[in-house]
């Protein structure tokens, strides 16, 4: 098969069972890669209302098509599982190498099930998979594992995904973490790792993907440079070259796109001489040391990072993304880069996701300011606004899962439960924390992190349709948007299972995700085809949700980020939303029953291969 290494890996940890299992094209074309793959095999081998931290719950990492077939952006992987924060389907994408390497190694995927006895890893080289020993690596941190891996195993190109100490202890904002500093953050992935005992997974191989059609995907890739290059994207891309994700970190926080004081705050908290003060472009002039890129990918937005401070030092630190540095400054009234670039650290040695775990310690900083939480409840830390050290120390905790941490590890939904308050300061979509894309700036964010099958994901409604620098006749038009909400969200659908880089919506010329996955593949899927495929995709992680008994009604954002009271100065200002509008036109326009949020029969059936789940919900 073409484009495919054609074979996925199951893993019983429980039994120590290892097989393998072939697929064929018409799979393939019918679930792409990435959660595509994920989702139907998740809904076929997970029996319904399984606990996610069960044996019988299964974890998977899966490729995306485009992964190691040489076309531009397209480096990136999911992993896959259900959710211990929300108890339903979850997906958290990361870049990298490791998409690429699981193919080197053999595979399309690897899914785990099942509970070791004692730590363990995987170790798969050209195809053959053992269970190893992981007590050596039990308790390290991420790039401890890595080197510790590099030593023990003899090869030169090895590539690796680890959960740290914060998914041992099964604290649910733990990621996935790949490349020293790459996440696949969100929903608790590393969690349910850290529940079957498994530390982490090591590939290496000389498997090569067959390309279909070499020749065409090597002109495409030179179309995208030209693109790049020439096209109208020229001076973003070249922003994002230059300074990554937070290369606009000042005007999102004066425009009201970034969270500032925990969603409760505004632009008017922050003077325009502090948002620069931790701009990324001021902290690439004190701590870059050189750039990074994913694999595959011309425009390199990621750089590494060298600093001494709050007793830490690193010379291979990932910079800051731009949720890093907005869940860090403006979320906390913070200007220390110092602060900023340490918690970060922690983050990715210890395995935490950068959203949740910011989002977390922002709640805290709430309840503290308020008198709800004092300095004992934090273990003596004065948690005033901007207070940098403050941050760093209550950062320590939450990665050695010590005192407050062993709690705030859990989240700001668990931490509210657990001390009784502060449910009015939540800012989550059903419990997990929000990316720093605030929808009473881009309205269309609140339908995603409300109705996506994955909750509180700020990509999942496509970059291309972002709507804050709209009139506001237009960006709140509710009724009218539900064309351009499926549109974005196909889009988005499409490039995940394809392995893209969520930022080609603008990095790449349109309709490119389908022309480099026809070249790798040879499917020569059409422009309509194409898009059943995404349709197809969303519908079935939805399908997951849907059999869990998880219906419309039971998924919510926070009061506050509704504007629930609205906030009374800034941009922002008296702005409300109607999410339940916005979740009427989007259902509207895929096909989905208003009342419960379950496709009807005919949307299943125009997409094609969901027979089963017909079955399951209409008999």
């Amino acid at each position: 098969m073409k484009g495919y290494a054609g074979k996925l890996l199951f893993v019983d940890l429980s039994t120590g069972e290892i097989e393998v299992r072939e697929f064929d094209e018409q799979f393939a074309r019918t679930w792409i890669g990435g959660y595509g793959f994920g989702a139907r095999i998740l809904y076929d081998e997970m029996p319904a209302h399984t606990d996610a931290f069960a044996p019988e719950s299964m974890i998977g990492f899966v490729s995306g098509a485009a992964n190691g077939t040489t076309a531009l952006m397209g480096g990136r992987y999911m992993v896959v599982c259900k959710s211990p924060v929300y108890d339903g389907w979850n997906d958290a994408n990361s870049g990298g190498t490791f998409g690429p390497s699981i193919r080197s190694a053999g595979y399309d995927g690897i899914f785990v099930k099942g509970i070791a006895k004692a730590p363990v890893y995987l170790y798969i080289k050209d195809g053959v998979c053992e269970i190893r020993d992981a007590s050596q690596y039990w308790g390290k941190t991420v790039s401890e594992c890595e080197a510790l891996a590099a030593e023990e195993i003899a090869e030169k190109r090895l590539g690796s995904c680890w959960i740290g100490p914060v998914g041992e202890k099964k604290g649910l904002i733990a990621a996935v973490m790949n490349d020293t500093h790459r996440a696949a953050a969100r929903g608790g992935v590393g969690a349910v790792m850290g529940s079957k005992n498994l530390k982490g997974i090591v590939v290496t191989g000389k498997f090569k993907l067959e390309k279909a059609d070499p020749d065409l995907l090597r002109q495409l890739n030179k179309e995208v440079m030209t693109w790049e290059k020439e096209g109208p994207v020229k001076p973003v891309v070249n922003l994002f070259g230059a300074y990554g994700t937070g290369n606009d970190y000042e005007h999102a926080v004066g425009c009201g796109d970034a969270g500032v004081k925990n969603w409760a705050g505004s632009a008017e908290d922050i003077a325009p001489e502090d948002r620069d003060a931790i701009s990324t472009q001021k902290m690439d002039e004190i701590y870059r040391l050189k750039k990074y890129s994913c694999a595959a990918c011309p425009v390199g937005c990621g750089a590494i990072y060298g600093f001494d401070a709050y007793g830490y030092k690193s010379e291979d630190s990932g910079r800051p993304e731009y949720e890093v540095t907005a869940g860090l400054g403006s979320m906390l009234l913070n200007t220390d880069t110092d602060a900023v670039n340490v918690v970060n650290f922690l983050f990715n040695e210890y395995g935490i996701d950068a959203i949740s775990g910011s989002g977390t310690i922002a709640w805290a900083m709430e309840m503290y300011d308020r008198g709800l939480l004092s300095a004992d409840d934090l273990d003596g830390i004065e948690l005033t606004w901007g207070n940098g050290e403050a941050i760093v120390r209550l950062a320590e905790k939450i990665a050695r899962g010590e005192g407050i941490g062993e709690i705030l590890m859990n989240g700001s939904k668990y931490a509210a439960d657990h001390f009784g308050v502060g449910h009015d300061a939540l800012v989550t979509a059903n419990g997990i924390e929000i990316g720093q894309h605030d929808c009473r700036y881009g309205p269309h964010l609140a339908r995603t992190y409300v109705f996506d099958p994955s909750p509180g994901r700020h990509v999942k409604g496509g970059l291309g349709v972002a709507c804050g620098h709209k009139p506001p006749e237009i960006k709140f038009a509710y009724s009218t948007r539900g064309a351009e909400d499926v549109a974005g969200t196909l889009d988005r659908e499409l490039s995940a299972a394809g392995g893209f880089c969520g930022f080609t919506a603008f990095g790449l010329p349109p309709d490119f995700y389908r022309k480099l996955i026809n070249a790798a593949t040879g499917f020569d899927y059409t422009p309509e085809e194409f898009k059943l495929a995404g349709k197809r995709i969303w519908l079935m992680r939805q399908a997951f949700n849907i059999r869990e008994g998880y219906l419309r009604d039971y998924w919510y954002l926070d009061d506050r980020l509704q504007g629930k009271p609205p906030l009374e100065e800034g941009p922002l200002a008296g702005v409300t939303i109607d999410v339940d509008a916005m979740g009427d036109a989007f259902f509207k326009e895929m096909g989905i029953n208003l009342e419960d949020g379950v496709p009807f029969r005919e949307t299943y059936e125009e997409v094609g291969g969901m027979d089963d789940v017909i079955a399951d919900i209409y008999g």
